[in-house]
C-alpha cells in the first residue's frame, strides 16, 4: 500500500474533512507500532502504510467490508 493509496482510501471512507483531522489528530493507540502517534506522525517514522491504515480504521471502528474498496465510479483519475 502506498500513501497516496492511504490518502484516497481516507478521503473515500470518511470524506476529505474528516480525513485530514483524523490522520492529524487523532492518537492512534490500537496496533503496538502506532501506539501514541497520529497516523500522520507515524508515516513520517516509517511505519508500514497498511500498518497505520489498519490501526485508524480500528480506532475508528470502520468495518472490514469499507476498508479497502473503492467503487470504480468513485476513484480518482
Amino acid at each position: 500500500m502506498r500513501r497516496s493509496e492511504f490518502a484516497e482510501l481516507a478521503d473515500h471512507v470518511f470524506g476529505s474533512s474528516l480525513a485530514r483531522t483524523y490522520t492529524h489528530d487523532l492518537v492512534l493507540e490500537v496496533l503496538e507500532e502506532v501506539g501514541g502517534l497520529t497516523a500522520a506522525e507515524a508515516l513520517e517514522r516509517g511505519v508500514a502504510v497498511r500498518a497505520v491504515w489498519t490501526a485508524l480504521c480500528e480506532a475508528m471502528e470502520v468495518p472490514e467490508s469499507a476498508r479497502w474498496e473503492i467503487p470504480v465510479e468513485q476513484r480518482r483519475r
